[in-house]
């Protein structure tokens, strides 16, 4: 009969009851009190692998219980300090003590733990990670139109199905999830992350872990952090190439040859990421040595391209990384905070080509998230292009360049000073101007009238598309179209084989978009009443059969069909129903939008 000590590494990811289990170990199993500390610890701080430990330590109990195993517990707890400096080894340490003393097999999943173990005499049982062989429990939430699931305790699963800015949340299923379910699916995450060699625990907090498990970032918060344990998925559709993109020829030249400190831009959601992933991969297949700097590591990239993490190395030392294996064209994904601000602004002013990805509610935005960071003056020597994206598309394209000149506006000759201006790009047309006014550097759209060509387009789009549909909406922006008309006619518009839309183009000179013009739902009048098993809202008769939505103080809480006898009626028992009686009764704001 021999024995084992097991450390930290092989206990969290529960090897040692499987080796028990298919009998390829017996005898007495010591498991070092230091290891059970550092468990609990992790346990106390909320983190996964912490109940992982603790699960397979139970596991242990029933299997010494069954009389496969004399398990045994030894050795001292570490100290506060020997805990906190865990990773310096000194739990480890104190394991290959045990080990040591009972002339015991070490059993660890840490190459540097047995290492160290060998250079003591001992004899070692090296566990490698093995890639797991069944998926996620998460993945059968997914679809191939499923672009991330949203699942939260006693809330009812849902899902984004679709395309970034074309989109519709979808219910998972009809009850809601459960605290425990929700506690399995989170520990299976983090333990099978842990197992395969492609996937990373990219972050560990107390009230968060941020999972990158193959090609799904997966994002777990837990309270105080949050109301309740929540698990968010995301997933990469379609992985796109630059010729996805329709992108004027004029933009693509800039992108390939002129733009060094190029910053993408947009909301959430809006396409950037994947925009960016395109371009990185682009420079790639130009024989270009390119990088990526991101938090979490989230980007689907081929195997050239190196990708760091800001998780694992602070911003001076990703600096000197970058700096010394000089790489041709760097990719930053996102720019957050002002450590990144600055990290991205020194890479730029020492030569790197940089492309930056950040969040803004416009183009101009984005630039004024860099003022506070940097002297103002410098922006030019450190962005020079920016793309914003809009449902996947390319909205527009600005360009910066720094003059000395009396501002838009003014008229004194002294009054010059260095201005700062943006060109929206395919218009070649001076949009703002950023210059210091007193003691505030401040952000000035210089305004142009439409020009007679533009009012002359817009005219005679309104009155084409008008003979087809009432409801047309015509906007010319970036020397484009945009015609907005209800779905049900956008085939009128668009004509056999699009032949009427590419008559109009030719005629005008003017590339053409049909989009569907958004409904607007209307806040409609109810009536309240409860009975003995349900909530009723009753509605006017005119609206049978319409679709209505319920909202919560602005917050979609469910939708249903208008009845027959124009009611919407809810059981008082269901989660719904339990929380409309409680909004009823402290008089919060309830709308019923058709």
């Amino acid at each position: 009969m021999k024995t084992y000590v097991p450390d930290t590494s092989v206990i969290i990811e529960k090897i040692v009851s499987n080796l028990i289990k298919e009998k390829k170990i017996n005898g007495t199993i010591i498991i070092p009190n230091a290891v059970v500390a550092e468990i609990e610890s992790q346990a106390n701080k909320r983190r996964e692998t912490g109940f992982l430990g603790l699960e397979e330590l139970k596991e242990l109990q029933e299997l010494k219980k069954q009389n496969k195993i004399d398990l045994q517990f030894m050795g001292n707890r570490p100290t506060v300090d020997q805990i906190r400096f865990a990773k310096s080894g000194e739990i480890d340490a104190l394991i290959r003590q045990i080990a040591y003393d009972h002339s015991a097999i070490l059993i660890t999943a840490d190459i540097v733990q047995a290492e160290s173990a060998r250079v003591y005499g001992l004899e070692v049982e090296f566990i490698e990670h093995q890639k797991p062989k069944t998926k996620l429990s998460l993945e059968k939430y997914f679809d191939d139109r499923t672009m991330s699931v949203h699942l939260k305790e006693d809330a009812i699963p849902v899902a984004k199905k679709g395309l970034p800015g074309n989109w519709e949340l979808t219910k998972l299923a009809k009850k809601p999830l459960k605290r425990e379910t929700l506690m399995e699916l989170s520990k299976e995450i983090v333990e099978k992350a842990k197992m395969d060699p492609g996937s990373f625990v990219e972050i560990s907090r107390p009230g968060s872990t941020v999972v990158q498990y193959r090609n799904y970032r997966i994002v777990i918060v837990r309270p105080p952090v949050s109301n309740g344990l929540e698990i968010t998925a995301v997933k990469p559709i379609k992985k796109l190439t630059l010729s996805d993109y329709e992108i004027e020829e004029s933009i693509l030249d800039r992108i390939k040859t002129q733009a060094r400190g190029i910053l993408i831009a947009g909301e959430v959601g809006s396409g950037k990421s994947t925009f960016a992933q395109a371009i990185a991969e682009f420079y790639a297949e130009q024989g270009k040595i390119t990088k990526t700097v991101e938090s979490p590591r989230d980007l689907q990239l081929s195997k050239n391209i190196t990708q760091y993490s800001k998780n694992f190395a602070a911003s001076g030392e990703i600096h000197d990384i970058l700096f010394l294996s000089r790489p041709d064209n760097i990719l930053f994904d996102e720019i957050r905070d002002t450590p990144d601000f600055k990290l991205f602004t020194d890479l730029r002013l020492g030569g790197s080509n940089c492309l930056g990805v950040i969040h803004s509610a416009s183009a101009i935005d984005s630039i004024q998230r860099f003022i506070p960071r940097i002297e103002t003056g410098m922006i030019p020597s450190v962005i020079d292009t920016i793309i914003f994206m809009e449902s996947g598309k390319i909205e527009s394209v600005l360009t910066l360049k720094i003059t000395v000149k009396v501002p838009s506006g003014m008229t004194e000759s002294d009054l010059a000073r260095p201005v700062i201006e943006i060109y929206d790009f395919l218009e070649n047309r001076l949009s703002y101007e950023i210059y210091s006014y007193g003691e505030n550097t401040v952000v000035i759209p210089v305004s142009e009238e439409k020009s007679s060509t533009i009012k002359f387009a817009e005219q005679y789009l309104d009155k084409e598309f008008k003979q087809y549909s009432r409801s047309a909406k015509v906007e010319i922006k970036n020397n484009r179209a945009t015609i907005y008309v209800p779905e049900k006619e956008i085939p009128k518009l668009i004509g056999v084989k699009g032949k009427r839309i590419s008559n109009i183009e030719d005629k005008l000179g003017i590339r053409i978009t049909i989009k569907e013009q958004k409904e607007q739902k209307e806040i409609i009048n109810y009536h309240a009443a409860e009975s003995k098993k349900f909530v009723t809202f009753t509605v006017p008769k005119s609206l049978i059969k319409k679709q209505a939505e319920i909202l919560l103080e602005d917050n979609f809480l469910f939708s249903a069909v208008v009845s027959n006898k124009g009611k919407i009626q809810i059981h008082k028992k269901s989660q719904i129903g339990r929380t409309i009686l409680e909004a009823l009764d402290t008089n919060r704001k309830i709308e019923i939008k058709i």
